[in-house]
C-alpha cells in the first residue's frame, strides 16, 4: 500500500512517488546547470540543448496530467516554463544580438544575455526545489 498524504499547501493527496519524480526532474534540470557551468558550454546552451533537461521537460509531459489538483501541479508548470522560457529568451538575445555582431558589439550583448539568462535558470531550479524541499507549491 502507498502512503498518501496532503499538505495545508495544497488540495488533494499526493503520492510520494510523484514527490520523488518531481524530485529527479529538477536533478536532471540541476545537473544539466551544472554541466554548462562547468563544462565548455553556457547554462543556458546546456540547460536548452542537454539531454538531462530535455528528458527532464519530456518527463513533466507524461505526468503531468498525474499531478493536476495537487501542489505538485505548480512545480511542474515551473519546470516546463522555465525550459520553455529560456528557449525564448536565448532567442531573442541571440536574434537582437546577431545584427550588431558587424561592430562586435554584438558579441558582449550576447554574452551578457546569455549570463543574465543562466542566473535566471539557477534560480528558478534553486528555488523550485526549495520548495519542493518544504512540500509546499513553488511560489507559496
Amino acid at each position: 500500500m502507498t502512503e498518501q498524504y496532503s499538505t495545508p499547501a495544497g488540495p488533494g493527496p499526493v503520492d510520494p512517488g510523484l514527490v520523488t519524480y518531481t524530485h529527479v526532474i529538477y536533478a536532471l534540470h540541476a545537473l544539466s546547470a551544472a554541466i554548462g557551468i562547468l563544462g565548455a558550454a553556457s547554462i543556458v546552451g546546456s540547460f536548452v540543448f542537454g539531454v538531462p533537461s530535455i528528458v527532464a521537460v519530456i518527463m513533466n509531459y507524461a505526468r503531468r496530467s498525474d499531478v493536476r489538483g495537487t501542489w505538485l501541479d505548480s512545480h511542474f508548470g515551473w519546470q516546463i516554463r522555465t525550459f520553455w522560457y529560456a528557449l525564448l529568451m536565448a532567442t531573442i538575445v541571440f536574434l537582437l544580438s546577431l545584427p550588431l555582431m558587424i561592430v562586435f558589439v554584438g558579441f558582449f550583448t550576447a554574452a551578457i544575455g546569455i549570463f543574465v539568462i543562466g542566473l535566471w535558470i539557477v534560480y528558478r531550479v534553486a528555488r523550485g526545489w526549495l520548495a519542493l524541499n518544504d512540500r509546499r507549491p513553488v511560489g507559496a
